[in-house]
């Protein structure tokens, strides 16, 4: 684990802000060109990328700090909530916060919502696969002990509290791995697609289960934060991730159909 890459003067540059920002550009570039394939332009796919970051980072920190108050800031100084170089995103929060926000962009722009959101669908998984691997460098997000041949340790000193020494499931790896394999899937689904918005849905509904799927091997939250001692926070987000992307499954089609001119 390496948290700092480099410096600039007294700044120290992050593996995880690299990999957030790399899987960020990366998520654009392949939203861009996806979407000629139904008439949305690079030039309009990259307008949307200040509303993303904006609210994807806001979303993100604010679900983060609450969920983490009384462990990483109750103690510390009020700036410390804006330190997102650190390290300290919670990626429903980014969810909610970026899908806020494109839909009040495409609403200004007067673009359709759902075709925009079906190109983006695929990416949104890309970009997320390089986010793990920068919770890998930074030492957040950590799993449960194991004892397998693929079980990884972290050295002592990390701020973000994974046992030192203490062989643990690469559960970063797991969430980078599958999403890779889920940006593979919902890239060959895009070409299939039957109606505005199904991408978008899948994708929900496929990150709910495989997110809830990698929390099972989480070690790093506290016993109070697991609902009857079991349930992760993100497990109980996911059930209505679930469940909005089955809606969108039900509704979607019906509106589209609703929306054809009678012959």
């Amino acid at each position: 684990m390496h948290p700092i890459a480099f410096t600039l003067g007294n700044f120290p540059i992050t593996w995880y802000g690299i990999m957030v920002a790399s899987g960020f550009l990366a998520g654009l570039w392949t939203a861009g060109r996806r979407g000629l394939r139904q008439g949305v332009s690079p030039e309009q796919i990259h307008d949307f990328g200040l509303s993303l970051m904006i609210g994807s980072i806001v979303g993100a920190r604010a679900l983060y700090v609450i969920t983490f108050w009384r462990e990483q800031f109750a103690h510390e100084s009020f700036l410390e909530i804006f330190k997102v170089w650190n390290g300290g995103l919670v990626y429903y929060g980014g969810l909610i916060g970026a899908s806020l926000a494109i839909m009040i962009h495409t609403r200004i722009k007067k673009i359709p919502l759902w075709r925009v959101a079906d190109v983006l669908a695929p990416s949104i998984s890309l970009g997320y696969a390089f986010g793990r691997i920068g919770c890998l460098m930074n030492g957040c997000c950590y799993g449960r002990q194991c004892d397998l041949p693929w079980a990884i340790t972290f050295p002592a000193g990390a701020k973000s509290g994974p046992p030192a020494g203490v062989p643990l499931h690469p559960t970063q790896l797991y969430e980078s791995l599958l999403s890779l394999g889920l940006y593979v899937f919902l890239a060959w689904l895009y070409r299939r697609k039957k109606f505005d918005g199904q991408v978008f849905a899948t994708y929900l509904v496929c990150y709910a289960f495989l997110r809830s799927f990698v929390e099972l091997f989480r070690g790093d939250y506290p016993a109070y934060q697991r609902f009857l001692g079991v349930a992760t926070p993100a497990q109980l987000v996911s059930v209505g991730i679930l469940a909005a992307g089955a809606l969108l499954f039900l509704l979607l089609p019906r509106t589209l159909k609703s929306a054809q001119p009678k012959q």
